[in-house]
């Protein structure tokens, strides 16, 4: 039975508020802000929070990228009955415990989009529509177009959000990065790194972590990183085999059927998994999950249904999918990264890690949106591909000081293990994955 953290007669609130990551309030006052409805007081929260309130027959929620939140339906003799959770299993499960499972479906359930105020009435048959008011518009093209300065104010935000994230967390607490060597991790790990040396604190407590399986790439690729800085003392590298991979197991931790996310998902629970074992009482885990999606970084060609012209016209299209107003938005997951980063959340909250994804903020991704991407890339894909590690790199070295290298993009799911391998794991077909997902419930 999930915890029950609020219960009314027509209302059940699962949602923990201790995997909140609040900087600037108190939960309480978050709360209150979003009781109001007013999506400039919600803008005003700082973090990644997934908050729920009742007010008299309405209620709002309210969530950034980096938690879920997810609301389902039932109908009582009574009324309706709203239960709102981070995950679809915590649904079903109060359903079982209230001997209501048989309206259950995982379809049925709804996510509250990231970056907007939802607001639903629970007044019984038949269910309204949810309301949304956007609490997050970053202005476009607010940058020039200096990679110096772009790169500075990028990297700047993240080392922000960083520092907020550093100060609400105990000082003798250890702190790992999932690291692949690769532009998002690596700035993350020396941007924290640089930040515990300037707050005279040891930076002894900070490792990064990556895992290879049947010594995949990206071993050599995070040894590489940090010996070309003179800090491979903090690399711990965990070896695997093909047996660790679980694309089914995965698929019930992120309770989603999308192939990238579950290829990637995959390596990041396995990897979770052997710090879980050899560090019993590892709390924080940081990674760079969001960087691909705030620079616009993903090969548009693997995807039929973009262009470049898409992409770049369209705000936030990585981190929100097409929009709620928009015929492709799936009620059930939401879009883009909105409903991708279950892939981190989940599988770290898996083994009991308090994860934080720095590029997912939107203090962060306002600065992003600010580049004139269309002025940098003149359309140009290839221009568009290199244009993040240009970015970041330039970012890292004014904040941190640090040349950071930059290697061939890949994706984390063919860095930790060989495409031959790769290939021996996961299926083609991603109606493999959705015929999984749903046999989960029959």
């Amino acid at each position: 039975m999930p915890k029950v953290v609020q219960k009314l007669d027509d209302y059940v609130n699962l949602i923990d508020p201790q995997h909140n990551q609040i900087f600037n309030m108190s939960h309480e006052e978050a709360e209150q802000i979003i009781s109001t409805g007013d999506p400039e007081k919600v803008r005003q929260i700082e973090g990644n929070f997934a908050i729920v309130t009742k007010v008299g027959q309405q209620v709002f929620m309210a969530r950034s990228i980096g938690r879920p939140m997810r609301y389902f339906m039932a109908k009582q003799v009574a009324g309706p009955l709203l239960i709102v959770a981070d995950r679809i299993d915590d649904i079903y499960e109060y359903l079982k415990e209230i001997g209501l499972e048989d309206q259950f479906r995982p379809d049925y359930t709804r996510m509250a989009p990231a970056h907007y105020v939802t607001r639903l009435d629970v007044v019984g048959c038949p269910d309204p529509n949810p309301n949304y008011k956007r609490y997050f518009t970053p202005q476009r093209n607010t940058l020039n177009s200096d990679l110096d300065e772009i790169g500075k104010a990028y990297v700047g935000a993240m080392a922000n959000e960083c520092s907020k994230w550093l100060d609400s967390i105990p000082k003798d607490e250890p702190i790992g990065v999932l690291f692949s060597g690769g532009i998002d991790s690596g700035s993350v790990f020396l941007t924290l790194y640089n930040l515990l040396l300037k707050r005279g604190e040891s930076p002894a407590r900070l490792k990064a972590f990556t895992l290879s399986i049947n010594n995949g790439p990206d071993g050599q690729q995070a040894f590489d990183f940090l010996d070309s800085l003179g800090l491979s003392m903090f690399l711990e590298v965990f070896e695997g085999e093909l047996s660790d991979l679980d694309y089914k197991e995965t698929i019930r931790v992120i309770e989603d059927y999308k192939a990238r996310d579950v290829e990637a998902a995959t390596m990041a629970l396995a990897l979770c998994k052997k710090i879980r074992e050899r560090y019993p009482d590892w709390k924080y885990l940081a990674d760079g999950d969001g960087g691909d999606e705030n620079l616009k970084s993903y090969p548009i060609e693997d995807n039929p249904e973009l262009t470049i012209r898409s992409v770049l016209g369209n705000p936030l299209l990585y981190h929100e999918g097409w929009g709620v107003d928009k015929i492709k938005h799936s009620l059930t997951y939401s879009g883009g990264q909105s409903r991708g980063h279950v892939r981190v959340y989940a599988t770290s909250g898996k083994y009991g890690f308090k994860g934080f994804s720095p590029y997912t903020l939107p203090n962060v991704i306002e600065v992003s949106e600010g580049i004139p991407f269309i002025q940098l890339t003149d359309w140009k894909h290839e221009e568009l591909y290199a244009l993040k590690g240009e970015v970041v790199q330039r970012g890292v070295k004014a904040i941190t000081g640090h040349d950071m290298p930059v290697f061939p993009k890949r994706r984390m799911q063919h860095g930790t293990v060989k495409m031959d391998d790769f290939e021996k794991v996961f299926p083609k077909d991603e109606s493999v994955y959705r015929d999984y997902f749903a046999s989960i419930y029959r």
